[in-house]
Formats: structure tokens, sequence, C-alpha cells
């Protein structure tokens, strides 16, 4: 007999994606991998951005390169196979000033659009206001990662506020118990992510010289590589001088930089060996930090500056929140959950409650709900007959 039997919109994801190395490019495989896990039935396809013409990765059906006008259109055609196309957006990902061929790659298609924005700024250049509205206007839905980015839309942009909706930045499941040092074991600090200027790393290297009196002092870990564009335009330099501010200081036994590749596996082992996390970001508007939600799901303590996802995330007790550019304050906050194993407990305890929303794959079931919803509204039939 002939059943009819629902199938989930053919999705497409925009934006970067491995071996590219950027926040982007691990948040869309995590995303494509999650929604396709919800459920059999949905098929999500890469169309990846590039500079340059390369090999993909097996997942990416089509490659759009930045400034090439043929192949924006191309990927413009490509992306209206699908019945909903969901776009990865930062200013650096996309051609033109500001990444203004976003708008250019998305002429022309038909199929419901959801833009997920990575960064809200507060204060947006005219021309970057024009790229992030008309983007937002052309979609239909928005999804930004915190509500500090919801509300910095509603009160910098002109965004129809009924197109926003929140969903976490997702996490891989890390859920593991709080760290069980041994009395008397050296503790572990851990900063991890692409290695660059702004990270903050200098003030975690300075706390350190206030902690080395603890006994025993602990060790901080800076795991990452070099951040792919700080590596083409000056080497290794930032890493060595963060190594050269660390010897001057007297704490280079204390500093350990890791910078090998981790995959899921290894990065989620390294973070369980933490103690607690530091992000000591030296940005003051940072709505989304993919480590921070990391971090929090892997019921790790958290000391991080004063940024609005450290502000909303942190608030109800996972972790600390210290002013920018102390890092006296920064010592205090890592030597009281250092010292205070009653501390560290409650605070992983309060990490567990609110990270189930960040699991990845109740982040794939949110977008797949969006999409699914946009589709239908749109009007776009998906069903198929199955012969059985």
């Amino acid at each position: 007999m002939d059943t009819t039997l629902p199938t989930r919109p053919s999705i497409a994801l925009l934006g970067t994606y491995p071996p590219t190395q950027c926040g982007l490019a691990t948040f869309s495989a995590a995303l494509s991998a999650s929604m396709q896990s919800a459920n059999s039935g949905c098929t999500t396809s890469i169309i990846e951005v590039v500079d340059r013409p390369r090999s993909a990765h097996p997942d990416v059906v089509h490659q759009i390169v930045q400034h090439d006008p043929v192949s924006i259109a191309e990927g413009s055609r490509w992306l209206s196979k699908f019945d909903a196309v969901i776009v990865q957006h930062e200013f650096g990902i996309f051609g033109g000033i500001d990444g203004v061929e976003i708008l250019d790659i998305l002429d022309g298609v038909e199929a419901p659009i959801i833009v997920v924005l990575h960064t809200v700024l507060t204060d947006a250049t005219e021309h970057r206001r024009y790229v992030v509205e008309t983007l937002c206007d052309r979609a239909a839905a928005v999804v930004v990662m915190t509500e500090a980015a919801r509300m910095r839309l509603v009160n910098k942009f002109d965004i129809d506020q009924s197109k926003l909706h929140v969903i976490f930045h997702g996490a891989h499941e890390n859920r593991a118990l709080a760290s069980d040092r041994k009395p008397g074991a050296q503790p572990t600090i851990l900063t991890w992510g692409l290695l660059g200027p702004g990270k903050g790393i200098e003030a975690g290297i300075d706390a350190l010289v206030e902690m080395q009196d603890l006994i025993p002092p602990p060790r901080y870990v800076v795991a990452g590589e070099t951040h792919p564009k700080v590596k083409a335009a000056t080497g290794e330099a930032y890493r060595e001088s963060l190594k050269a501010r660390a010897r001057a200081a007297g704490v280079e036994h204390l500093v350990e930089f890791d910078d090998r590749y981790r995959d899921v596996d290894s990065l989620n082992q390294l973070i369980r060996s933490a103690d607690v996390v530091l992000v000591p970001y030296e940005s003051r508007d940072q709505v989304t930090s993919g480590v921070l939600i990391e971090a929090v799901a892997s019921r790790r303590p958290v000391v991080a500056t004063d940024f609005p996802h450290a502000r909303e995330l942190l608030s109800s007790g996972a972790g600390i929140v210290v002013h920018h550019g102390d890092p006296t304050a920064i010592a205090s906050a890592l030597t009281r959950i250092l010292t205070d194993r009653r501390l560290g407990l409650k605070m992983s305890a309060e990490a567990a409650n609110v990270s189930d929303s960040m699991m990845w794959g109740a982040v794939g079931a949110r977008y797949l709900q969006l999409a699914e919803g946009l589709v239908a509204a749109a009007g776009v039939e998906v069903d198929v007959t199955v012969a059985a």
C-alpha cells in the first residue's frame, strides 16, 4: 500500500565550515549534526563561504567564493533548492565592505531564511547598521543567543521584534562532576580557544603572580591554536609575548601553553581536568561566548570578566564575574573557588541546573522546530509518498 509520511524540510546552512578554524565553522558543524540527530527525516546541507577555492569537507555541497559575482550568483541558485536556509552571520565571513555580499547571496532566494546573529554591536557604523537591518528585514526569523543580544537589537536597530528568537549557543555533552582533585594536588585553571589579542590572557598571567604563594600554587593552562588570521599577519608573536610576560613575572613554571588541535572528545577531556575555567576577555560588549557555554555545560566553576553574556549566564551562581583589567580581582575569585571546596560544588550544581537547554540536542531541536514552522507558514510542500 502507499503511505504518506511527513518529512522534515531540506535545510541549507550558509557560513563557514571545518576545516576553517573559527567559532562559526565549529558552530555550523555542531548545529548540522544536532539537527539531523533530532530526527532522521531532517537533511542539512552546507553551503560554505570561502575566500578562495579549496578542497571542501564532504558535508559541503557548494562553495561560494568571496568577491566573485559568478560564484555568488551560483550560490544563490543553490540556496534556492532548499526548503529553508539558516545563515550564520559575522561581518568578517562574507565578502564586500562589512560583509555586504551576504545581501547579494540571498537575492532571489524565496525559501524562508533564518539569520543567526553571532555578534550584535553596541555602536555599529551606519553601513554595518544597514547590512544588519537589511539582512534581518529579508529574514523570516532572526536568532540571537542571549537576552542581552535581543535587547541590544531592540534598542539599537530598526528590526521587527516579532521575528526575534533567543536560542542558546549549543554545548556538547560533557556534564562531569566537580573536580575530584585530591588534597594537596596542584589545581588547574583553564582558558581555551583560538589565541589572539583581546582574549585577556595577560590578565590571567598577572593574576597568577598573586596566587603563587598558594600551597600548592595552581597551574594555568592556555589551550588553543593561534587564530589563523593572527598567525597569517604576525605568526606566533602574540603567543611568544605571553610567554615572555610569564617569564618576566616569574610564573613561567606555572603557565602551560598547549597549542595542539583538539577534537570534541579531546577538548571535553581537557575541560573535565580543570578545577576552574577562566574567561578573561577584554571585550565589554560580547553577547555570545561558546567557551563560556561549554564551561557551564561541563559544570566547571567559572571566573569571567564583566561582559554581557557572562553577567547573564553566571548571575544565578554558576561563576563569579569580575571587572575588566583587574588581575587582583581575578586572583581573588580564583583563590576563593580553589580553596573552598563547598563553593566549587555549589557552582557546579548551579551550572547543572542552568545547562539542560544548552545541550546541542536541545538546541538542534529548537532550530528544527523553527525551520519547520516557517516552512509550513510559507506553504512549502515537504511531504513525500513512501511505498510500503
